[in-house]
């Protein structure tokens, strides 16, 4: 069986991925700035959200959160370390209907995906494991409650800054492939 590959369409393919992996970048920089959580670690959980139209486009919803979320396809976990500026992939899993397209000798493959995808299919306990220098339950809901308080306090959102921040991206950036940098944590506290 012989497969013809249009070079161009390829290219274009590539080059949207390269952009796409900017764009990561540049949320994940922002993030680190805004120091939702103080001088706190914390993770940015990346998942995707059928877009308005409820059909084909889909957007990429950035969750700041201190406690770290199950692993799931189609979604992506960082954490941040805004003292030193570190950021630490801890997976990037694609839809899984696309996970052949990143194996080794296949065009899209990148080391860090596949790296996810073996240890999602093969070691998901160790993936899902709580990281040992993550903060109490206690203390996580300690913060939570004081920004909560805080907000309250000063009668605005806790995440308004967050949302500052993206209302300050560049037009440009935000219209990426609908890519969204922020959303309030789904936790509420009082």
């Amino acid at each position: 069986m012989e497969i013809d590959i249009d070079v161009l369409d390829a290219h274009d393919r590539n080059e949207h991925f390269i952009k796409q992996d900017f764009n990561i970048n540049e949320c994940v920089d922002s993030l680190l700035k805004q120091q939702p959580f103080g001088k706190y670690p914390f993770y940015a959980f990346v998942h995707t959200r059928t877009h308005e139209d409820g059909v084909f486009k889909k957007r990429l919803i950035w969750q700041p959160r201190l406690s770290k979320p199950q692993s799931a396809p189609n979604t992506m976990l960082f954490k941040l370390f805004p003292e030193s500026g570190e950021v630490q992939v801890i997976w990037i899993l694609p839809d899984d209907r696309l996970w052949n397209q990143f194996a080794p000798r296949m065009i899209g493959y990148n080391e860090t995906i596949w790296i996810s995808i073996q240890n999602f299919k093969h070691h998901r306990a160790e993936l899902d494991r709580k990281d040992p220098n993550d903060l109490s339950d206690e203390k996580i809901d300690q913060i939570y409650r004081e920004l909560s308080h805080e907000a309250k306090k000063n009668k605005k959102n806790p995440t308004s800054d967050l949302l500052k921040a993206y209302d300050n991206l560049d037009s440009e950036t935000k219209k990426l492939d609908g890519l969204v940098c922020f959303e309030p944590p789904s936790r509420n506290y009082v």
